[in-house]
């Protein structure tokens, strides 16, 4: 494929995202939404033939992107996550096959849709926050909170401290914010879901608290007898130094 026919694919690729990035981020939010329900309480005909209607457009939303994408095999490594997670519900459409049916009960199953629903939903929430980015950090711990309570909840209802959602929220709420709890997961997925929440926690914590620290050191570089360089500081020093090349510049051309 020559450059021309690839700059003009990849133009094509660029608009075409732009013109669905809303519906699409929308629909997004939507999906996860109906699976957080259907861990919990599990979804009416009608929301589960919406989700299957919102699975078909993701689809379709995939191939185009595909077709259009000058180099397919780097779309598809960079997105490979997305098109499992498309593949996934698959098995609700095929669920009249024995095997399917045995595969839909799998836990593995579950913890996979949560995973790619939420990294569909990450993708989402960072399209639509853009550079705000605690906001973005703060809607996402709560997305994230929800999802992984209803995933525990699917998980490990029948284990002591996961009886109920709300006691499954309490816990996610709590391994998130790195607390912990005394309940603890014991099958292997929902120990796995556990270490991602884990994971997600710490890494967190360790931007808020940075967040935090940047805010009180600027606080104090406002006050007059800090020690700390503010961006007053630096601003005048910068005019300082200008000031000072303007003027060795002067002496340089009146010497020649």
């Amino acid at each position: 494929m020559d450059q021309k026919l690839k700059s003009e694919r990849r133009r094509l690729l660029v608009n075409f995202e732009k013109v669905l990035e809303g519906p699409m981020i929308f629909l997004g939010f939507v999906w996860l939404v109906l699976l957080i329900i259907e861990l919990i309480w599990a979804l009416p005909k009608a929301l589960e033939y919406l989700s299957l209607v919102i699975w078909a457009l993701f689809i379709i939303d995939f191939l185009i992107k595909l077709v259009l994408a000058p180099e397919k095999v780097r779309f598809l490594k960079k997105n490979w996550l997305t098109a499992i997670s498309l593949l996934v519900p698959a098995l609700r459409v095929l669920r009249a096959f024995r095997f399917v049916r045995v595969l839909r009960g799998l836990r593995g199953i579950r913890l996979f849709r949560i995973v790619s629903s939420l990294n569909r939903s990450m993708n989402s929430l960072a399209a639509t926050m853009q550079r705000r980015a605690f906001g973005y950090i703060f809607l996402l711990t709560v997305i994230v909170t929800l999802a992984g309570a209803a995933g525990m909840y699917a998980l490990e209802r029948n284990t002591e401290g996961f009886g109920s959602f709300g006691l499954s929220l309490w816990w996610s709420a709590m391994r998130v914010i790195t607390a912990g709890s005394g309940a603890e997961p014991v099958t292997p997925e929902g120990r796995v879901l556990a270490f991602l929440l884990a994971l997600f926690g710490y890494t967190i914590f360790g931007y808020v608290t940075a967040t935090f620290a940047s805010f009180f050191i600027g606080r104090d570089a406002e006050e007059e007898d800090t020690a700390v360089a503010g961006v007053h500081d630096l601003k005048q020093l910068q005019n300082e130094i200008g000031e000072l090349k303007t003027l060795i510049r002067e002496l340089k051309q009146k010497g020649e």
